[in-house]
């Protein structure tokens, strides 16, 4: 699920950029097929989402979740 959240948040920021898939491709040396195949849904390894990440400027932080009662 957090990994399909993921997806959906570089989905978003490559619609929203104003960059051309060609582009973002060269600047972070992903294949211009691997943004495709991310824009029509499909996942990515973890090597390739850290690329976009972080060309994006987004950072991943894990939420503290409730204690359990004793």
């Amino acid at each position: 699920m957090v990994a399909l959240m993921i997806i959906e948040t570089i989905r978003e920021h490559i619609k929203s950029c104003g960059k051309t898939r060609y582009r973002i491709s060269k600047e972070t040396s992903v294949a211009e097929a691997q943004l495709c195949r991310i824009m029509q849904g499909k996942t990515c390894t973890l090597e390739t989402a850290e690329k976009l990440l972080k060309y994006f400027g987004i950072e991943l932080v894990a939420k503290q979740g409730k204690k359990r009662g004793k």
